[in-house]
């Protein structure tokens, strides 16, 4: 009866204030919140006016994604019959409660990659893994060493670095790219999307307040069997797509170049990665099994909080730096790090700002109801917003950013729980790369591939890897571990 009443949500509209009163692991909480307009019309209306312009600004004026997303927020508000200052409340408190808390950990995860991309770690990482899965089944080593890869690195930095390899490999092998490369591609992909700490899942994680733990541990099961699929994708079309390999890029690896020497060990590799998920993870275990003022609770409380996590992770990759590497890592590697953040956290930002401003507006429960009475399970909302933003932008971040920003306020209406929103949302923002995604011109020109070959393969696998993960994500919601 109590968890049938606190999962319950109120909603009282009186032209100015509302109260929402919804589950929380301590009791009813509640909450009064300005009402930006208690037009059902006039809120739905303005968000697919939102989305529509958000769409045209970036494809046909190719505006940058931040400004084409601020613009359309920001004209929401000359909206006839809409409180203004409530408006500007939730866009305030919107944008600075979504990035409080997630910016240095965003700053810090692009620090690790850096790092990571400097060291040789991804080059170990790779090497490592077709020495455990074997030479003749090189892609099923690429594809298990891109799933590792995505977790801390760009995809697009991971293929650039792996690219020779690719080549050389598919030399030897006698197969061709498609063969080769298209799980790794694939794999890259699906881990950058789904699993923190890249930017993309973490800035999800904190729109929809979901447990960084669990979103680490199911998120890992979900990408790797999505992996796996489309390793099975490229081994089945792979062959008969025009892809041959291309000799300019032999000899231009670590191994070929006989630099193994160079290399961090196999631990250093692994380590900056795999011990802050750990920690992450096992911060959410403790929690669970453990009382509250245990002392391994309360240590795994700091050692498990992302920015020590991360920090950890940090000064392992930079224990395998050599002394030439030393100037850069505390200069240049830090402001391309912060570079490349910046822009993810004002997206993110505007992203909570649009949650919102939605929360305080009736299109939350108009949206519900219509995907109620359409019929499908509600899981598939932030799938299918997730496949608009992808492929709006091109981008996955923005995609699962997207689909976390609108699916956020209406969760508890729908009866989801926040890490199925998020991991779905993640795997509809795979879906799928093509001519509008950076990624997409990266692995194509680096594989020396012609667009049909390309589309057909990482534009199928993409689509194969997203479709995947959704299956499962769906079966672990169905059954109730999420």
């Amino acid at each position: 009866m109590l968890r049938s009443v606190t999962n319950a949500i109120t909603r009282v509209y009186d032209g100015r204030t509302r109260t929402t009163r919804g589950a929380s692991t301590t009791g009813v909480l509640a909450r009064w919140e300005q009402v930006i307009t208690d037009n059902s019309i006039v809120a739905v209306a303005g968000l697919i006016a939102m989305i529509a312009l958000l769409f045209l600004l970036i494809t046909r004026f190719k505006w940058h994604v931040f400004i084409a997303l601020l613009v359309p927020i920001l004209l929401f508000a000359v909206m006839p019959g809409l409180d203004r200052q409530a408006f500007i409340d939730a866009f305030e408190q919107g944008f600075g409660r979504t990035i409080q808390g997630i910016a240095v950990v965003i700053v810090l995860g692009s620090i690790l990659a850096e790092a990571l991309k400097h060291t040789g770690g991804v080059e170990k990482i790779t090497s490592s893994m077709i020495s455990w899965v074997g030479e003749q089944r090189m892609p099923l080593a690429l594809t298990l060493s891109g799933f590792v890869i995505g977790l801390a690195i760009f995809s697009d930095v991971g293929y650039v670095i792996l690219n020779p390899l690719v080549h050389a490999s598919a030399l030897t092998a006698g197969v061709n790219m498609s063969v080769m490369g298209t799980g790794l591609v694939g794999a890259m992909q699906l881990t950058h999307a789904m699993v923190p700490p890249t930017p993309g899942p973490l800035a999800a994680v904190a729109l929809v307040g979901a447990d960084l733990g669990k979103v680490i541990f199911f998120g890992g099961i979900v990408t790797l069997i999505g992996s796996l699929a489309g390793w099975l994708y490229a081994k089945v079309v792979g062959p008969h797509v025009e892809s041959p390999p291309s000799r300019e890029f032999v000899g231009q690896s670590f191994v070929e170049q006989g630099r193994e020497s160079e290399l961090p060990t196999t631990w250093g590799a692994y380590a900056p990665i795999l011990i802050p998920l750990m920690l992450i993870a096992g911060q959410s275990v403790a929690a669970l099994v453990l009382p509250e003022n245990h002392l391994v609770n309360r240590l795994m409380l700091y050692l498990g909080w992302p920015v020590v996590a991360l920090g950890i992770g940090i000064l392992l990759a930079y224990r395998q730096t050599s002394t030439a590497d030393q100037e850069a890592r505390v200069g240049s590697w830090i402001e391309d790090a912060l570079r490349t953040s910046a822009m993810i956290i004002m997206v993110t930002g505007l992203g909570g700002a649009l949650s919102q401003i939605l929360r305080n507006t009736p299109a939350v429960d108009a949206i519900a109801e219509a995907t109620a009475s359409v019929g499908l399970p509600a899981i598939f909302l932030p799938f299918v917003l997730g496949i608009v933003g992808n492929m709006i932008t091109g981008s996955t971040t923005v995609g699962v950013i997207t689909a976390a920003s609108v699916s956020a306020p209406m969760m508890e209406q729908l009866g989801l729980s926040p890490e199925a929103t998020m991991l779905a949302g993640a795997a509809g923002s795979m879906i799928i790369k093509y001519v509008n995604s950076s990624y997409f011109w990266v692995c194509m020109s680096l594989s020396r591939m012609s667009l049909k070959s390309a589309l057909i393969s990482y534009g199928g696998v993409t689509f194969v890897n997203g479709v995947a993960a959704m299956v499962v994500v769906y079966v672990f919601w169905a059954v109730g571990w999420i």
